[in-house]
Formats: structure tokens, sequence, C-alpha cells
């Protein structure tokens, strides 16, 4: 990932000296400053809640509270979609001021409404959904026309002066052709691309297309021996925001387990546990999500609900720490590409994970709860509406 000097070495700072001193650190803070959204994509689990938690909203100083709690270098901001917060920009120019590093995610479908509310800097960065090409997009969003809308927010943040990547969520029914193409044209806008396999949360509506691990690696092969013929052929080369160590783990060329501390999860019911994918349980602070989880629980080979997830989010800390303890294997897999050909790395064995335990509704019940008490006028329009 290219960034900026300034937020570079702060960021690089930040995990060698972590890692020098032992434990568990997080990398980024994941923020989920509220869960509603203008689009209702159906690989998506984050949106499947009564009116009266989308109606929820984390305050600027809870937001400004998350980021010195964590004590993470960078913020990786979703929802939802975060342009529907009124404060967002108060929040954006909040941790710049601090100098944590923002990546302000978003559908692109307000942006150029919003985008006046913003201003470059080295700390901030627009990431803007597309996964894939105009087919591809369009049918993972579940509406048509997304794609040219998030296309044509690309070239007007660009424009202005703004960095801009990509999100690109990698779904089983992908083309690596298709794909290939696509990252071509980020290549020619001169974009960075953020690129993971989707996670099957429990309540996305389309449960049938998410990757499992075999299916991961292989159409992950097929795509980077794509980008190869594409260098080959002379157009612009890929550019990835992920660690090229995390892309050979995609490959199948490395055998990780994840870290999910590195990017821990703040949304509208507190802090999640265990961590951005699976919501296990929520807490009201960073030390008590730190302390009270039992990690050894979750993970790959450990609990059913991990045992596909290849996400960025649970593996990049890992391959980040691998980067920082053997940076011969980073610089060689930088400098020589993603290995293509040959026998993948032994995986995880899944034969003794725990099965995987049904909590959702245990937590909604509880949070509306809590709005009866904290907001009844607030929980009665919105049970009225409902």
């Amino acid at each position: 990932m290219s960034l900026p000097l300034g937020p570079a070495l702060r960021i690089g700072a930040h995990a060698v000296t972590q890692q020098i001193k032992g434990g568990k650190y997080p990398l980024v803070l994941m923020l989920e400053p509220l869960l509603r959204c203008n689009l209702a994509c159906k690989g998506c689990g984050k949106i499947d809640y009564p009116d009266a938690i989308l109606n929820r909203r984390l305050s600027v100083q809870q937001c400004m509270d998350a980021i010195e709690e964590c004590g993470a270098p960078a913020v990786s901001i979703a929802g939802g979609e975060p342009l529907l917060h009124r404060d967002m920009p108060e929040i954006v120019k909040g941790y710049i001021a601090r100098k944590k590093f923002v990546i302000l995610c978003t559908n692109a479908l307000l942006l150029k409404k919003k985008i006046d509310q913003y201003a470059p800097s080295p700390y901030f960065t627009w990431s803007i959904h597309l996964d894939g090409d105009k087919a591809m997009h369009d049918k993972a969003v579940d509406q048509d026309g997304v794609y040219e809308v998030a296309v044509e927010a690309i070239h007007m943040a660009k424009a202005r002066g703004f960095r801009v990547q990509v999100n690109c969520t990698v779904f089983n029914d992908a083309s690596p052709q298709q794909l290939a193409t696509f990252m071509d044209l980020m290549a020619s806008l001169d974009v960075e691309v953020t690129i993971s396999p989707g996670y099957a949360y429990e309540r996305a509506a389309d449960q049938q297309h998410f990757l499992n691990r075999e299916r991961t690696k292989t159409l992950f092969r097929d795509f980077f021996r794509h980008g190869k013929e594409s260098k080959a052929a002379g157009k612009p080369a890929w550019k990835f925001t992920n660690s090229p160590l995390f892309l050979d783990f995609l490959a199948g060329n490395r055998s990780y387990e994840c870290t999910p501390w590195s990017m821990p999860l703040r949304t509208v019911f507190g802090w999640q546990k265990p961590c951005y994918l699976v919501g296990e349980g929520y807490v009201d602070t960073f030390a008590q999500l730190m302390e009270g989880t039992d990690w050894d629980q979750y993970g790959v080979g450990k609990y059913e609900k991990c045992s596909d997830c290849m996400v960025h989010c649970g593996f990049e800390g890992t391959a980040a720490k691998e980067g920082i303890l053997r940076p011969w294997e980073f610089i060689g897999t930088a400098l020589k590409g993603i290995r293509t050909e040959g026998p993948m790395a032994p995986d995880v064995d899944l034969s003794q994970a725990r099965p995987a335990v049904d909590v959702h509704m245990t937590h909604v019940e509880a949070e509306m709860e809590k709005i009866r008490i904290e907001d009844p006028e607030g929980y009665a329009r919105a049970t009225r509406a409902a």
C-alpha cells in the first residue's frame, strides 16, 4: 500500500513498537457509527435490524473515545453507509487532527452531494465499494446503475485532489477473467484496490454465493495468473492496498491463523466480540474486549463460523506481523509476485471446530430493551413505523 510518508511512518512505527513490546495490539480501528444503509446488498449481514436499532448513531465523542481507547494508528469507517451520518465530516476532522489515517468507506451514492464537506489530506482516503465490473457489482448490490455512480465518483474525487482506493469483495460466482479486466481498469485510473473474499454473515440474505477455502485459493490463483499476463502484455501494474503476504495467503501459498484483535470493531452495540465478522457479544470498553474475550475459542479450526474465513480484517494483521518478523519474506513476495503454480500450503484441520451458535436475536433483544429504557420516544416512533 503506497501511503503518504507521514501516515506510513506513524503506522509502521506503531506496529514495530508494539511488536517489540509483545502482546496483542490493534492496527486499524473498524468503526460502524451507524448500521443504516441506502442499499440492501444480498451478501450483507449488517442491515437486518429493527428500525429502532438502524436509527442509532455513535456520537462524535464516542468515535473519538474509541480511537483513544484502542490506540490504533488508523481507522476504517464503514456501516451501513457512513455518509448518512450527519456528523461524519466532524468525525473525520477529529481523527485527522489526531493524525490518525482515515479510510472512509462508501457506496458513493451520496458522494457527489457530500464531497464539499471534506478536504483532501495525507491522512484521509475515500474507499469506494466496487465488487468488480458493472455486471458483477450491480448484481452484488442488487441495484442497477450503482457501478456507474461509483466510477463517476472515483473520477470526481481524484479530480478534486483526494486520495481514492476501491474496496472489492469477491464471491464464488466471480470470474477470474472479469475480475482481471476490472483490475486493469482500476490500474489505468491509478487506483489501489483492497481485495478480499466475502464472509458468510449468518443474517445475509444470499447464503449461496460465499467462497469456501478451497474455492478461494483456486479463484485467486487464476486471478493472479491473469495479472501476470496483463503485466506481460504491457498493461499498467495492478495496485493493492493489501500486503503481498496476505495476497500470497489467498493464493494458498501460506497457512495463517487469524489475528482478530488487529482490527477491532466499535459499533452502535459496543465493542464486538471477538472480531469484525463474528458478533458473539458486546462490551463497553476496549479493555473489556481484550481482557474478557476467550480468544482461543475462535479462529479457523476452532469455531464453525470461522471455518471458511480468509477475510483481510482477520488475516492482514497476521501478514503484517510476519512482515515485521520476517522482512525477507515480505520483500521476496513483493518482488517475485504471487506464486500461481505448484503445491499449496497445508490447510488447517476443520474437523474439530466447535459448532456455531446463533446469538443474533439475543443481542437484538438486549439492544431493543436498552433503547426502550434510554429513548422511549424514539423506541415508540420506530416500533409504530414498523
